[in-house]
């Protein structure tokens, strides 16, 4: 009960405006999510309509998310204060509102068996996360990171109570893992090499205890091999922690590890790519980090995996898989190169952010 009180006396309080003289107290990890999933979402986004909405709930958490969730009419208000960025505004409204559905109100995510609640939805654990979200997005209300807004608080609540805060597990990424390889690619001759890197994929154990699977192993020595041969300057290793759910072991770490101990590859020769859940996102993800590094992307890079996995990624079922999940293509198939290689030409709109998947957008 105490709980439930708590979240009627802060779900009320989220509609109303905040003093004027409120100390503004900045939480840098909401900050970061904030920034990775909503880059372009800033300042109140609806009006007085929503928060009446939100205001009538008189504290009866469900009914907060599902008065929180914006509509169209809202959606596009919004987007019309920012003409130029009107697809990305529209695109990361619609990732929030899906947000609030998945964590508040029940729906299941684009992969259930790895995303979404831990809690059942219809379970008490599961109400009791929705309660405690909207506690947390009244406590945090003043937070410059989301400006006051009751939509955009309670989405980066609701996941912040599941403890799904893996879009900036690894941050800051580049600086953390990858500044040697960094440094080495500004001075890099990109034309001497055919790849300008060898994206390696990863494939999940069946189990929680076994760090990186035989499948793996295998992956990581044939790009060890490409590497050997001259193929590619960089490896990037892609993959978080996924297969199987709660798993402790991120497959791009334990990639680089091997590559490390047991082929002596240079450290400033791996770019760790820790985020990706899918195939399609390794692909994407990589790019992203080609694009850090400041590679070429009119050339190729290099993706190995095992042959069943490497079928997939050129078939044409993956185009389709790309524009159904992310809307665009990452990267283009440009060459079977053997049974556990092929070639692919990035794309710069692999940079474009998909809050839909919140835990790597």
């Amino acid at each position: 009960m105490g709980r439930l009180m708590a979240a009627a006396a802060l779900a009320i309080s989220i509609a109303q405006p905040l003093p004027a003289a409120a100390p503004a107290v900045r939480d840098t990890q909401l900050a970061a999510m904030a920034a990775r999933l909503f880059p372009a979402l800033h300042g109140p986004l609806a009006g007085d309509a929503r928060d009446r909405r939100v205001g009538a709930c008189a504290g009866a958490p469900d009914c907060v998310v599902a008065a929180a969730i914006l509509r169209d009419e809202e959606r596009e208000a919004f987007a019309a204060r920012f003409p130029d960025q009107g697809d990305d505004v529209r695109r990361q409204v619609d990732g929030l509102n899906d947000i609030l559905r998945v964590y508040g109100v029940g729906k299941l995510p684009r992969y259930p068996l790895i995303d979404g609640s831990d809690a059942p939805f219809g379970s008490e654990a599961f109400a009791a996360k929705v309660a405690d979200a909207v506690v947390m997005a009244g406590a945090q209300r003043g937070d410059p990171a989301v400006g006051g807004d009751i939509s955009l608080s309670l989405a980066l609540a609701l996941l912040d109570a599941n403890d799904k805060n893996a879009a900036v597990a690894f941050e800051p990424l580049d600086q953390r893992y990858n500044a040697a390889a960094i440094r080495r690619a500004r001075t890099m001759a990109w034309s001497r090499y055919r790849y300008t890197a060898i994206l390696v994929l990863g494939v999940g154990p069946d189990d929680l205890e076994t760090p990186l699977s035989a499948k793996g192993k295998v992956n990581v020595r044939v790009a060890a091999e490409q590497f050997a041969k001259g193929a590619a300057p960089f490896l990037i290793v892609s993959g978080s922690a996924v297969h199987p759910r709660d798993t402790p072991h991120v497959e791009a770490l334990e990639m680089r590890r091997a590559l490390i101990e047991r082929y002596g590859i240079p450290a400033d020769a791996i770019v760790v790519e820790p985020y990706a859940r899918h195939t399609t996102t390794n692909v994407r993800n990589a790019t992203r980090r080609l694009i850090a590094m400041d590679a070429p992307l009119d050339r190729d890079m290099l993706v190995v995996s095992n042959a069943s996995h490497i079928d997939a990624v050129a078939s044409p079922a993956f185009v389709e898989r790309n524009r159904r999940e992310l809307g665009y293509q990452p990267a283009t198939a440009d060459g079977r190169i053997a049974l556990t290689a092929i070639a692919m030409r990035p794309s710069h709109e692999a940079l474009r952010v998909d809050p839909a998947d919140p835990l790597d957008p």
